[in-house]
């Protein structure tokens, strides 16, 4: 499967796939908010593409890549099981509980979530 932009509760999302490449920094993140260039306004990546400093707060990673986000106007959804890393980390925990309150960030487990969430 490739990334691939879908109407998912009326709204156009970029479903990225868990095979492509790893978000390991800013740029790669500019890379995949350039691939929505006028045809979604939400993308949804799998957890399992982000590097995994960007579970780990201290690193900074997280702010930079989801302010990107925010300065495109572009909503990430964070997609899958980060139990393990919300279970060793506060910090993650409660940017996780804020990011789900808000708007621009979510954390989901599955796309089924991310419909509920849309809806």
């Amino acid at each position: 499967m490739t990334d691939v932009v879908t109407e998912r509760r009326g709204v156009p999302v970029l479903v990225c796939d868990s095979d492509g490449p790893p978000i390991a920094g800013v740029q790669d993140a500019l890379d995949v908010i350039g691939a929505t260039y006028a045809r979604a306004d939400v993308v949804a990546v799998p957890a399992g593409r982000f590097d995994e400093r960007f579970f780990v707060l201290r690193t900074g990673l997280a702010g930079e890549i989801m302010q990107k986000f925010v300065n495109y106007r572009i909503r990430l959804v964070v997609v899958g099981d980060i139990s393990a890393q919300v279970a060793a980390s506060t910090a993650l925990r409660d940017l996780v509980t804020e990011s789900n309150r808000g708007s621009q960030v979510w954390f989901v487990a599955d796309l089924e979530e991310l419909d509920d969430r849309l809806g």
